[in-house]
């Protein structure tokens, strides 16, 4: 009888994990081979890297037209939120260059023109890695203060970072993210779903399996976006548990979207009550919603990175 149970439960999940997913989104990204070609034909300001364990990830790169000397060992690292990848940075990208600073944008693994499978990261260890790879490769190239901005889950790829190699990181600028979002935004998923996803997590842990969707979102066309991840992506931290070095001793910049419908300005500000230090500041950023962030609010961004900068 025992057998039985063990035969069936096995064949169970196996059944699970491969039966077919339907995407309620129809823009399914990019293979990792059309990735690697649209990377070497890009003709944009870029700079390519090797993580430590091999693989070729792509910093998109804002520079100055001018550069004032003050201003010539600082750079920005934009660390992109979930499902995008560099290229919508230019929202901030473009007017803090034109604020005289060198701004580099990370593609994640397995985001953007990155390698790696799409929407996937090997574990937590690795994705840190990454990241303190692109801090590490931006100050090899002659900027000795890097300041790293985090929009969305980028906050939390900050802090990961700012606690990986804290004194490789000159200054943290954290935009959109909050330890809790709005209630009501993600419905539960079924007890058919979460068997689902377990399956596939268990027997094909890179298999995109996950599919970031919530009512009422807009989808871009951009197929260099990510809406289907593996479990083991979007597992791999504990959101709530993350923090800053308590011995940070480095200007911070918090902002809250006026009009962020995913974080409650009062849930951002919560978070900012646990940043660390005495030189952290906190902003509302008018007529910003999570994704679309005004250029009057990246110029307010330049003004604090004068304030700490290049005085």
């Amino acid at each position: 009888m025992l057998l039985f149970l063990v035969v069936a439960l096995i064949i169970t999940v196996v059944v699970l994990a491969y039966l077919p997913t339907e995407w309620k989104i129809k823009n399914k990204g990019i293979s990792p081979e059309r990735a690697t070609a649209m990377r070497e034909s890009f003709n944009g300001p870029h700079e390519l890297f090797k993580a430590s364990d091999g693989e070729t990830l792509f910093l998109r790169r804002w520079m100055p037209d001018t550069i004032a000397q003050v201003k010539k060992d600082v750079a920005v690292l934009i660390f992109h939120g979930f499902t995008a990848y560099s290229g919508p940075y230019s929202m901030g990208g473009d007017p803090i260059s034109k604020g005289g600073y060198n701004v580099f944008g990370l593609d994640y693994r397995g985001h953007g023109l990155s390698g790696g499978n799409r929407g996937d990261s090997p574990g937590k260890d690795r994705w840190i890695g990454d990241l303190t790879d692109a801090v590490k490769y931006v100050k090899s190239l002659g900027f000795s203060k890097v300041v790293v901005l985090g929009h969305s889950l980028g906050v939390a790829a900050a802090m990961c970072a700012a606690d990986s190699v804290p004194d490789e990181i000159a200054g943290l600028v954290l935009l959109s993210g909050a330890y809790e979002g709005r209630k009501g935004l993600n419905k539960p998923i079924s007890f058919f779903q979460k068997s689902k996803l377990i399956s596939s997590a268990i027997l094909r842990p890179s298999y995109r399996a996950v599919e970031y969707y919530r009512e009422g979102m807009t989808v871009t066309e951009d197929t260099l976006f990510n809406f289907r991840y593996t479990p083991r992506f979007v597992t791999m931290l504990d959101v709530k548990k993350l923090r800053l070095p308590s011995t940070l001793h480095i200007p911070v910049l918090v902002g809250a979207g006026e009009k962020d419908e995913l974080f409650e300005v009062e849930k951002v500000r919560e978070f900012y009550d646990l940043v660390p230090g005495d030189k952290k500041e906190f902003r509302i950023m008018k007529n910003a919603t999570h994704a679309k962030i005004p250029v009057e609010c990246w110029e307010e961004i330049v003004q604090w990175l004068n304030r700490n900068y290049s005085s």
